[in-house]
């Protein structure tokens, strides 16, 4: 029986969250983008894409769909020159943390930038209410910074083989009965 992943795109498009000046990309389009793409890839799991009502609701919508584990579509940004990829889980979530470490292998040996690691979140830290609150293990992706224009090319040079990676990464966390 393949596991239902609940994979969230990140922010919505009134509130699209970080944003590429140069390249008028906002993270809420280019995640929502690499959701469809993640969808058409995925081969051993069922995907449900998420969209977010309001940041309170969005765990208890995860809830609903009672998914066996969640992917949060995201992307960093802070001062246009940080890189690099790290994936944030709960602190007391023991399937989110190997969630966590299966991701992020996969994403940085596809992207290659630099490895952020792993970043345990509680309730109170940003994403911390949405990893606290869903049933399900869950993970926040931050692949890249969308504000560095050499981490934003290098992941629009590919962005297909992105999609495949987050499938993979997908299809093992479901094999593996996180």
């Amino acid at each position: 029986m393949s596991k239902l992943c609940a994979l969230v795109v990140g922010h919505k498009k009134k509130t699209p969250g970080a944003v590429n000046v140069n390249k008028n990309i906002t993270e809420f389009d280019f995640n929502e983008d690499l959701a469809l793409r993640i969808e058409k890839k995925v081969e051993k799991s069922q995907v449900q894409r998420i969209y977010r009502r309001t940041y309170k609701q969005l765990p208890e919508d995860i809830n609903e769909l009672n998914s066996d584990f969640t992917i949060s579509l995201h992307c960093n940004a802070f001062d246009t020159n940080v890189s690099g990829t790290e994936v944030l889980y709960y602190h007391r979530s023991e399937k989110g943390k190997k969630m966590a470490e299966i991701l992020l292998t996969y994403l940085v040996d596809h992207l290659k930038l630099a490895k952020r690691g792993i970043k345990p979140k509680t309730s109170e830290d940003r994403g911390g209410y949405l990893l606290r609150y869903s049933k399900a293990p869950c993970v926040i992706a931050e692949p890249f910074f969308i504000d560095n224009d050499d981490d934003l090319a290098r992941v629009l040079e590919d962005i297909d083989g992105l999609a495949g990676t987050y499938a993979k990464a997908i299809d093992q966390i479901s094999e593996e009965g996180i």
